[in-house]
């Protein structure tokens, strides 16, 4: 949102809330950055699953390091992002085999967004 009020120039002092600073900005109604990442990331994983199971990208995606982690909280991991964009959807772990399933589900977010526009 701090990307809209720079562009509209406004504070949050002024207190305008987001829903109203989309609508300001022409964007409301339209995915997130978040939501198109979301879909890319969905697209790609079911890309790497259809693949034979020899390609070196589907057997890194499987791979697990070994050793130990840096102290701290560890960071999400590029599946986990997947898995959580999978429950948000609520998509199954097995859809990906049908490819043309897969695309319709995996866009379900944006189809919902233009559906809200109308």
């Amino acid at each position: 949102m701090d990307v809209l009020r720079r562009s509209a120039r406004k504070s949050r002092m002024e207190r305008i809330k987001n829903e109203n600073m989309k609508e300001i900005m022409g964007v409301k109604g339209k995915p997130d950055i978040i939501d198109i990442i979301e879909q890319k990331r969905l697209q790609w994983y079911g890309h790497v699953k259809r693949m034979p199971e020899e390609r070196i990208l589907k057997l890194i995606m499987d791979w697990i390091p070994q050793g130990r982690r840096k102290r701290g909280r560890p960071r999400k991991t590029w599946m986990e992002g997947v898995q959580a964009a999978m429950t948000a959807r609520n998509l199954e772990s097995d859809q990906w085999r049908n490819r043309g399933e897969w695309r319709l589900v995996s866009r379900r977010r944006q189809q919902l967004f233009k559906k809200l526009d109308r």
